[in-house]
């Protein structure tokens, strides 16, 4: 194998490859990357057995053939390369050598007939969603992700359809302390869909590829019961396994009836909770309590070892006085993904689920669980 690659370029691909290699490996061939020269230019590979990239990229092909290198050590010799550069990739024997300008590697390789592939197999399910759908799909609900792995079948988004005179495409993530969803217009095809938990991982990886694309960029989606695959771009795809699990009936969580509205400005909340947080420096005294009344808010936080904060904020609600807690990061990351000056937060009791929305007619809803304080 021989061929010449812009450092630009191999870079480029290389930081959607390596982030996908897990570092510490007990399988030697999962830390490499496989590169593969071919007429129509190189494709790089890289998996965890559960999540594969595959990228092809344009390159002056000498010599065809196959080898597999350490991802991140490639990886930093070609970050550390001069800009504009161009890479020399040759394999010889068990050797692969980086040649560009004066600098001279030679790296140790593994055989490309030891590297796992997930198979390409063909996905009955296949739609499609502009990259800016799939990125506001994503950014309305990862953050609630479970990272508790005794509860594998919430470390990820769950995916599915909707029935009905107006049928959604539905994200859903949830970590029982906090419940993120949203609903986009079903696209063409995705009626059919299996309901569906896509890993964190592979959440996490998609997202990194689209904040290079345009919002108007079509991104595929092909499912089965099994796994996912994003197909970005004719030279870029990402598999992924997904979470051999029952998702739990989420809607039986969501609030239909709180009856006490507190309508409040968004960035006013939020400012006003991180100030008071300020002294909550233990896990015990991440409470933010929040006390309703007429037209206002009082937000204070008790901290044993450093004394006590509150703020007054006004705000429109005219229901009952009533007192709840929160985890001030679970409501500061809420709001974080609400994108209206006003945000809607319908309450019930100081110990029943809070509803918290743009407004009623919002895409996406949140619950909160409330805190004892």
């Amino acid at each position: 194998m021989k061929a010449t690659v812009e450092r630009a370029t191999l870079l480029k691909c290389l930081g959607h490859i390596q982030s996908v290699v897990e570092r510490r490996n007990t399988i030697p061939i999962l830390s490499n990357v496989l590169i593969e020269a071919r007429a129509d230019g190189l494709r790089l590979m890289a998996t965890d057995l559960d999540l594969q990239v595959v990228e092809n990229i344009p390159a002056a092909i000498d010599l065809n053939g196959a080898t597999t290198v350490s991802a991140h050590t490639l990886f930093d010799i070609v970050r550390k390369l001069p800009e504009g550069s161009q890479v020399e990739l040759a394999v010889s024997g068990d050797r692969m050598s980086v040649n560009a300008g004066r600098s001279r590697f030679s790296l140790a390789t593994l055989k490309r007939d030891d590297f796992p592939v997930i198979a390409e197999t063909d996905l009955p399910v296949r739609f499609t969603l502009s990259a800016g759908e799939l990125k506001e799909l994503i950014d309305a609900v990862r953050f609630a992700i479970s990272t508790e792995e005794t509860r594998y079948y919430l470390n990820g988004i769950y995916l599915h359809a909707t029935t009905g005179p107006a049928p959604k495409l539905r994200g859903v993530a949830t970590d029982g302390h906090r419940l993120a969803r949203i609903e986009l217009d079903l696209p063409a095809g995705a009626a059919d869909m299996p309901g569906v938990i896509v890993p964190r991982k592979c959440v996490n990886e998609v997202r990194k590829l689209l904040d290079e694309m345009a919002a108007d960029a079509p991104v595929e989606i092909g499912l089965s019961p099994a796994k996912v695959r994003f197909r970005f771009s004719a030279d870029s795809t990402l598999t992924s396994k997904l979470i051999d699990g029952t998702f739990p009936d989420y809607t039986r969580v969501i609030p239909t009836a709180n009856d006490k509205l507190l309508k409040i400005d968004t960035k006013s909340l939020a400012e006003g909770v991180d100030r008071v947080a300020a002294i909550a420096t233990t896990e015990k005294t991440r409470a933010v309590k929040i006390a309703l009344g007429r037209d206002k808010v009082v937000l204070s936080v008790t901290s044993p070892e450093n004394g006590t904060a509150s703020e007054e904020l006004p705000a429109d609600y005219a229901a009952a006085d009533i007192e709840v807690g929160f985890n001030y990061r679970y409501l500061l990351d809420i709001l974080g993904q609400v994108g209206s000056d006003l945000v809607d937060v319908h309450l019930a009791d100081a110990s029943a689920p809070t509803l918290i929305r743009e407004n009623d007619e919002a895409k996406a809803l949140y619950v909160l669980m409330p805190m004892r304080v």
